[in-house]
């Protein structure tokens, strides 16, 4: 298995993984430092996602989940910031996988220049494993079960009070468009990311892709005072759920990888799940020149907002920052990217394509006839929303 691993590629094909898979005597000695799990048995699967590696690994005592870190892209500080909001989570009835820890009770543990954590396998069907990113629902009850998820998580998340993360590769944070002056923010995030200040092409990148997202921006910004800051996942989609069973009307029963979290708000959360599931951005990469064809999932973006509502209803406030969020949620996690591919990989090839086609691209769409379909659905529901009474929002 782990000879024929292979990982999700940035252009939505399979390619030969960034990372090593990990092995079974290197999980030997891991496990080691964990009292009950006794001897790795087999390496039951490899995760195909590309910025770690990741396996289910059957142990004598049952299975669990562990994940390899480059030390560049996840110190033990790092993951601790992601565990300790896990176990809030968890301990205020969230559905997320629990952080399991060493004798010593280390939950990220460091081994030369790699960082791992090994977390309890949740119960359900990893029924989109195999899906590449911005892959859709199958079917509007899944997207609905996801919206429910996500507010759960909102509503569990309250009273988590750590500050925002440290600049670090892979995060999905929001800070640039959360200030007034976004220019001025965007090269303080610049700054703090020497990999991406050295790069004349990226500062290129910054500089139109803020022109062209300057409108969306102007909206949110009168709306930003009322939506409250919180810890958020920044990466809702399928295949970040386990589910129920396989069937089109399956629930989503756990919420799992946390590796983009950070202090933002619901709306930017939400904004991302939308930015993950309803647009098909692989068409945009396979055919840039046509816009208008990629897939929006219109009634999926219903059922998800519906779903949501369903559990934690968002103020009229938040229901109108949610259109212009959409469009503005993509960057710093573009950014992030590119940060990673230039920083840790040494990879212009795929920076160009985070932050031409992530950051730049993604807001060249957003001003296309297409993208304005998508954020007018979104600003309909809003605005239907309000009319209805109290009890009665879709």
């Amino acid at each position: 298995m782990n000879e024929t691993a292979l990982a999700h590629g940035m252009d939505g094909r399979l390619v030969e993984p960034d990372w090593a898979v990990l092995t079974l005597d290197e999980v030997h000695g891991l496990l080691n430092r964990f009292e009950g799990l006794g001897k790795a048995v087999r390496i039951a699967s490899v995760s195909p996602r590309p910025f770690s590696a990741a396996s289910v690994v059957e142990t004598e005592n049952g299975r669990v989940f562990i994940k390899r870190h480059h030390c560049a892209v996840r110190d033990r500080e790092g993951l601790l910031e992601e565990h300790r909001f896990m176990q809030h989570l968890l301990a205020h009835g969230a559905k997320v996988p629990r952080v399991l820890a060493t004798e010593a009770q280390e939950t990220a543990i460091e081994i030369d220049e790699w960082t791992y954590e090994v977390h309890e396998v949740p119960e359900g069907v990893d029924l989109y494993r195999d899906a590449l990113s911005w892959t859709p629902f199958r079917s509007e009850a899944h997207a609905r079960s996801a919206g429910r998820a996500l507010a759960r998580l909102h509503c569990a998340a309250r009273g988590f009070d750590a500050l925002r993360r440290k600049p670090r590769p892979l995060v999905a944070s929001f800070t640039i468009f959360a200030a007034r002056d976004s220019a001025m923010e965007m090269d303080g995030y610049v700054d703090a990311r020497p990999a991406l200040a050295e790069d004349g092409l990226t500062l290129k990148c910054c500089e139109d892709a803020l022109e062209l997202v300057n409108p969306f921006h102007e909206k949110l910004l009168p709306l930003l005072p009322s939506l409250p800051s919180l810890w958020t996942h920044n990466d809702l989609h399928a295949s970040n759920l386990l589910w129920s069973d396989s069937g089109g009307d399956a629930e989503g029963t756990a919420i799992i990888d946390f590796g983009l979290a950070d202090r933002t708000n619901a709306v930017h959360d939400l904004a991302h799940a939308i930015e993950r599931s309803i647009v098909e951005w692989l068409a945009l990469v396979e055919h840039p020149d046509r816009p208008h064809e990629v897939p929006v999932h219109v009634d999926h973006l219903q059922a998800l907002l519906k779903g949501y509502e369903q559990v934690r209803p968002l103020s009229d406030a938040e229901a109108q920052a949610l259109a212009p969020m959409t469009a503005l949620c993509h960057a710093e996690f573009a950014l992030s990217e590119t940060d990673y591919f230039l920083g840790v990989l040494h990879s212009q090839e795929k920076a160009a394509m985070a932050r031409d086609g992530w950051l730049l691209g993604h807001a060249r769409w957003f001003r296309s006839t297409a993208g304005k379909k998508l954020l007018n659905a979104i600003e309909v529901w809003a605005d239907t929303r309000k009319l209805a009474l109290p009890g009665e929002r879709p």
